[in-house]
């Protein structure tokens, strides 16, 4: 089992930034995706970034691109997304997930095995 805890969200205005953490617990693995998915009010749960290992390719929506990274630790099994340039519409629950392993559906909820319990991101205007 993995386990997965997030922290690192807030309220904070249009243009400004914040910086998600995502830890990591419990079996450990060689092969992985890590990645963010986020999830307004009355919507779907979508895709945000994932990061694959080992290599380090990273993947974003094009929504994020450009405004944010993917990052992990391996020394302290954390993963972190920086989110800069943060708008209204980046207002969700954003959530860690992994995937022991590849799955060429990592844009799908579905690719990933473990989620955290998810923290709130909201922007105001």
């Amino acid at each position: 089992q993995v386990q997965l805890v997030e922290s690192g969200g807030g309220l904070v205005q249009a243009g400004g930034s914040l910086r998600l953490s995502c830890a990591a617990s419990g079996r450990t693995f060689s092969s992985y995706l890590m990645g963010w998915f986020r999830q307004a009010p009355g919507k779907q749960r979508v895709f945000v970034s994932t990061i694959r290992w080992p290599g380090g390719s990273t993947f974003y929506a094009d929504s994020v691109k450009g405004r944010f990274t993917i990052s992990r630790d391996n020394a302290t099994n954390t993963l972190y997304l920086q989110m800069n340039s943060l708008k209204p519409e980046d207002t969700a629950v954003y959530y860690c997930a992994a995937k022991l392993g590849w799955t060429v559906n990592f844009v799908r909820v579905s690719g990933y095995d473990y989620w955290g319990q998810g923290t709130q991101v909201t922007v105001s205007s």
